[in-house]
């Protein structure tokens, strides 16, 4: 690690070019780069490749573009470089396939939800829907939300509150399903996982706590968090299950790999 590889400087360029260039355009580049939701009016298919070179912020790059210089540097000396960008995309993809999955399961939750409500409208129903999706919505939305169930509680026979909480409830489907997804994390825990592999008992430090570990106890420590996370988080704006996505994709092809090299010796 005397200097930095060609192909993660050449990704390290991008991604800082991309990042000064959605800086000064707004969300313009990030309607087109990012990636939706496939029912998403704002999808494109090439949007799997491009949200991997998209950022939401300096610290989201910073942690990223740190740990791909960190960990991707040793790993190209290793590889070459065309293996090396294989691996990268491949867990970048398979991390937004898992993340896209997840959210199908999400939103085909929300839609018997919404189905059931439309049977059987009731105050508790919507109170119940606004509670599990309140978050990432402004408080005045939500405030609104929660008034208009107080004011249907005490007449729940009036079906103008139940259509107007079933239009809210659509709205909000609506408006999760056109949250982007950014971010080279999915392929940075690829790489991390790659790393765990190749030199298990390289020490790491820690910043908090700033204690020594192994490689391959950071690995399967940070993997369980993210696990925890993503089943306890569903709803959160970190990409958890994206994470364990690129972990285990990596995992999967490395793997893939030592049989095929087995196999011709």
């Amino acid at each position: 690690m005397n200097r930095t590889s060609p192909i993660v400087l050449n990704l390290l360029i991008i991604n800082v070019l991309l990042f000064a260039a959605t800086y000064f355009t707004g969300r313009l580049l990030t309607e087109y780069l990012a990636l939706y939701y496939p029912a998403s009016p704002h999808f494109h298919p090439y949007q799997f490749v491009t949200h991997i070179f998209m950022h939401g912020g300096i610290t989201h790059i910073l942690f990223n573009m740190y740990a791909l210089w960190m960990f991707g540097t040793p790993i190209e000396n290793a590889w070459g470089g065309k293996r090396f960008l294989f691996y990268y995309f491949f867990t970048g993809l398979g991390a937004a396939a898992l993340h896209t999955f997840v959210n199908y399961l999400i939103f085909r939750g929300i839609q018997m939800d919404i189905v059931a409500f439309s049977n059987t409208p009731s105050p508790e129903l919507f109170r119940q829907f606004i509670d599990a999706h309140k978050d990432g919505f402004n408080d005045k939305f939500i405030a609104a939300c929660y008034h208009l169930y107080s004011e249907w509680f005490d007449v729940p026979d009036q079906q103008a509150y139940a259509d107007t909480a079933l239009e809210i409830m659509r709205k909000i489907t609506d408006e999760l399903m056109n949250v982007p997804t950014v971010g080279a994390s999915g392929a940075v825990f690829g790489l991390l996982l790659a790393f765990g592999m190749m030199y298990p008992n390289v020490q790491l430090m820690l910043l908090i706590p700033p204690i020594p570990i192994k490689a391959k106890w950071f690995v399967l420590g940070y993997g369980a968090i993210e696990l925890v996370l993503g089943f306890s988080q569903p709803g959160s704006n970190i990409a958890h299950f994206a994470h364990i996505g690129g972990m285990l994709f990596g995992y999967l092809l490395i793997r893939f790999w030592i049989s095929r090299a087995r196999r011709k010796n």
